[in-house]
């Protein structure tokens, strides 16, 4: 509900003039100061409440523009972290060329891949299976390429390993795990599955 202060203001005005004893104006005096306080007061609000809008308005458009810059910067990185990633498999597997090609893997002809299991018919529906994969004379090798493989990574793999395996329909002639750092439980692990194992240290 509005307040017509036009028709306030008349009416206070018109109570002061009738107003017949000097106890009866001050009151109507009164009345009339308390309503021009209020018109003032309502009219300071409403400019706060206008200001305040606009500023929930502005505040509104920069938040959206923040999203979308966000949104933007995590595409961009998760592309930019795919590319580092592969750069630095492709760097460990160099580090390691001469014992893989002791083991009949060229680290130059080691492809990515990759595979998502929508229905889950080897793993659970949507995971997503990648693997690096050397195909050479017939043999069939897989690698899992980690700066740090820790005991969950060999457990993973194992899994991908079987999976990859019914995906090509063939068995792996042999299954490795190369990683700069390694740890004991992990290359412990690593070999009760008969993964071998390329790696520079073993953390304790």
């Amino acid at each position: 509900m509005s307040l017509d202060w036009g028709r306030l203001e008349e009416v206070v005005e018109r109570a002061v003039r009738r107003a017949r004893s000097d106890e009866l104006r001050e009151m109507a005096d009164a009345v009339k100061t308390l309503a021009e306080y209020m018109k003032t007061g309502f009219q300071e609000v409403n400019k706060r409440l206008e200001s305040q809008e606009k500023l929930l308005a502005e505040h509104s458009e920069r938040l959206e523009k923040l999203t979308k810059a966000v949104a933007e910067l995590k595409v961009a990185m998760g592309s930019l972290g795919r590319r580092w990633g592969r750069d630095l498999e492709r760097t460990v597997l160099e580090i390691y060329r001469d014992a893989l090609e002791k083991r009949g893997v060229e680290p130059g002809r080691v492809d990515k891949f990759v595979y998502t299991d929508v229905d889950g018919r080897y793993l659970k529906p949507g995971a997503r299976i990648e693997v690096d994969v050397h195909i050479h004379d017939g043999r069939t090798y897989l690698l899992e390429v980690k700066s740090h493989a820790e005991l969950e990574d060999v457990e993973w793999f194992a899994q991908k390993a079987e999976a990859v395996e019914k995906i090509l329909g063939r068995k792996a002639d042999r299954l490795i795990i190369v990683a700069v750092n390694i740890d004991k439980e992990a290359l412990e692990r690593a070999a009760q599955l008969g993964i071998d194992a390329v790696y520079g240290a073993v953390i304790e």
